[in-house]
């Protein structure tokens, strides 16, 4: 209903400006932002078609010049398909048209490939295995001219996995658009103390260019800046401190290092990982209460798909790990877990900026790009994270030496599994992570219901790990051993932290979408 308001409304505005309809390709630019409003293809054919008296040919090729298409995913849940038997009842139009460029479509591609009927099946829109279903990635990519991911890996990944059929017919459709975030929210805002102080160091020209902040990098050097930099942090850990005792009941302390992973909950983003290293080091903590452990909070925010069981059990051992941890007079308070309720962007602005820690911990190869990443470390946040989506990124702009990397590359991943990955070895051969399991699948974090997170631990032991939680868990405790020797120096923690925020330029929206009306749109700038 919207995508056709929206098409029908864009069609109307233009002939009431233009009077004609045959030079829309040279005015208008729709993008499918991911596969929602795919149906777009199929309605403009219709409108200029059924409509506006068009021949198939000129419509169908002035549709592929309006549509360009993001898409912001690998994972298989978001690529939408429509059931055919659905849409012939409630589309039937759109779907003869469907089958009309499907048709088309695949007989030009049966010329690139004769006999290879795989090949044909694999690049139609209608996935004919088991209930005939429409592929709307696939029609977004046939009525596009042009097809982007959001970061660097993430759109070769594209061209490779998910959609290497149709690059290998149209290499030149597919690019890449770095995410990006907007200034003048995410630290202008947000940061009303960090921005202050960037102002009075180098001026306020950031906020519409903010490749400026790399003039921030000298000024690391300078203790009399560090020291207003922590201020700035401090403050707003104070905040948000009040902030998560006004909604949880639980009291942190704004001078511990504050370690965030806000985000959507999903088993890729690999919270579960989190949740398991706190858990290992309440242990060590217990083990060895006299050490000199760097005191932490650990914060989760984020919503779960309302059907999505696992997802939902992690925000609850989450909830009930908490709980133990947090009422634990052997820890002294130096270990506090909570999780932030109602996560939106109001309770983002006040977590970004108090945040000294950002956690981006996806599964290498998994996450499109991610922004949060983007947010946190513009505010001042060291990164600790895998090498997928911007993380790399991230890494090229702030240094190899600004940031905790971790963990599997993608390659590694994909080797593993081809390899045949046995989790259950790593839990017999790892007596930290094993301890750390038993203690989630045995109850001690659900002595009402011992049972409760059984299901969670076994799809990790019997169920294959699929995002390879243990393959990456020795080496993720390890990098948080660096975190915690290098925050106990304030000075390298604060210079570090500043270089995140002088790297952060490229990942300004304006930059972004400068280029996507430059390389897709083709907008000419005024003046």
């Amino acid at each position: 209903f919207f995508t056709s308001a929206s098409i029908q409304d864009i069609l109307a505005r233009h002939l009431a400006e233009h009077g004609r309809l045959t030079n829309l390709a040279d005015k208008v630019a729709i993008h499918l932002n991911d596969t929602h409003p795919a149906i777009g293809v199929a309605e403009l054919m219709r409108l200029l078609v059924d409509e506006h008296g068009f021949g198939w040919v000129m419509a169908w090729a002035m549709t592929k010049k309006v549509f360009s298409y993001t898409n912001h995913t690998l994972m298989p849940e978001a690529l939408e398909t429509w059931p055919v038997a659905l849409m012939q009842h409630v589309l039937p139009r759109h779907l003869e048209i469907i089958f009309r460029i499907n048709a088309e479509f695949l007989a030009d591609a049966a010329a690139h490939r004769p006999g290879d009927h795989e090949f044909l099946r694999r690049l139609s829109l209608v996935d004919e295995s088991g209930e005939r279903r429409v592929r709307m990635a696939h029609l977004s990519i046939v009525g596009s001219h042009k097809v982007n991911g959001v970061s660097a890996l993430h759109s070769d990944l594209l061209t490779q996995t998910i959609f290497a059929d149709f690059a290998s017919l149209w290499p030149e459709r597919f690019t890449n658009m770095t995410n990006g975030v907007t200034p003048r929210r995410w630290l202008a805002q947000a940061n009303p103390g960090l921005s202050s102080l960037i102002d009075s160091t180098i001026g306020s020209g950031w906020r519409l260019d903010l490749d400026q902040l790399k003039r921030l990098a000298p000024h690391a050097e300078r203790e009399d800046f560090r020291n207003a930099f922590l201020a700035v942090k401090q403050g707003n850990k104070a905040r948000l401190a009040a902030t998560i005792a006004a909604a949880t009941g639980v009291t942190v302390d704004p001078t511990s290092l504050f370690d965030v992973q806000v985000k959507r909950i999903h088993e890729y983003k690999r919270q579960l990982l989190n949740v398991l290293q706190v858990v290992a080091r309440y242990q060590a903590m217990l083990a060895d209460p006299a050490a000199d452990w760097v005191p932490r909070t650990v914060i989760f925010a984020g919503k779960a798909a309302s059907s999505y069981v696992a997802a939902k059990d992690i925000i609850r051992l989450i909830h009930d790990v908490g709980s133990v941890i947090n009422h634990d007079e052997r820890v002294k308070g130096r270990l506090k877990l909570v999780f932030v309720p109602n996560y939106g962007v109001s309770v983002a602005e006040l977590i970004m900026p108090a945040a000294d820690l950002s956690e981006q911990i996806s599964t290498a190869g998994t996450e499109a790009s991610g922004t949060g990443n983007m947010k946190l470390a513009l505010n001042g946040a060291l990164t600790i994270g895998t090498d997928d989506g911007a993380n790399i990124e991230i890494r090229q702009q702030v240094g190899d030496d600004n940031i905790f990397i971790f963990g599997l590359s993608t390659a590694e991943v994909q080797a593993s599994r081809q390899q045949g990955y046995q989790p259950l070895r790593l839990y017999d051969s790892q007596p930290r992570i094993k301890a750390v399991l038993d203690a989630v699948a045995g109850g001690q974090f659900s002595p009402e219901e011992p049972g409760r997170y059984r299901a969670l631990v076994d799809a990790l032991l019997w169920g294959g790990d699929h995002y390879m939680l243990l393959a990456d868990f020795d080496s993720y405790v390890a990098a948080q051993a660096r975190v915690d020797a290098l925050y106990r120096d304030r000075a390298a923690w604060a210079k570090k932290a500043i270089a995140n925020v002088a790297g952060m330029g490229f990942f300004s929206s304006d930059r972004t979408i400068a280029e996507y009306a430059r390389e897709v749109w083709k907008l000419q700038a005024k003046g």
